[in-house]
């Protein structure tokens, strides 16, 4: 048979004993989390109820099956299919990607890059060009 957890847990405060946490302590508890939270005395939620009996009883602040979650290993979490290896979905192109996969950046850095090549070339040409007629 469950025992009720409120008869479980024990409390201190400035090192003394307080005993069995009660309803009333919870109740208190639950009061004092609505009034910090912004809502009246009389506005006590089911989750002020909750998270005071957690506190005063010193329960895990998550629910069970989330905290058997927490101590699984970060690998073993999220485990949709034990044992299955997946499949890696292929990369969607973005909007401003080419077929080759280059950004509008690198083929403006390209473009601009084969342009100067281009105008390097072209000089290249005419100081020679200059050059010759220069040379008898």
């Amino acid at each position: 048979m469950k025992t009720n957890p409120l008869k479980e847990g024990s409390l201190t405060e400035n090192s003394a004993g307080l005993g069995t946490v009660s309803r009333k302590m919870v109740r208190e508890r639950a009061v004092e989390l609505a009034v910090i939270n912004g809502r009246s005395a009389r506005d006590v939620s089911k989750s002020d109820w909750e998270q005071a009996k957690r506190e005063l009883t010193g329960e895990p602040d998550m629910d069970p099956k989330e905290a058997i979650l927490e101590s699984a290993p970060e690998s073993e979490r999220w485990d949709p299919v034990p044992g299955s290896t997946g499949h890696k979905v292929p990369v969607a192109a973005s909007e401003d990607e080419d077929d080759e996969g280059r950004s509008d950046n690198e083929r403006l850095v390209e473009e601009g890059i084969a342009g100067a090549e281009h105008d390097q070339m072209r000089q290249a040409t005419r100081a020679a060009e200059k050059r010759d007629r220069r040379e008898p």
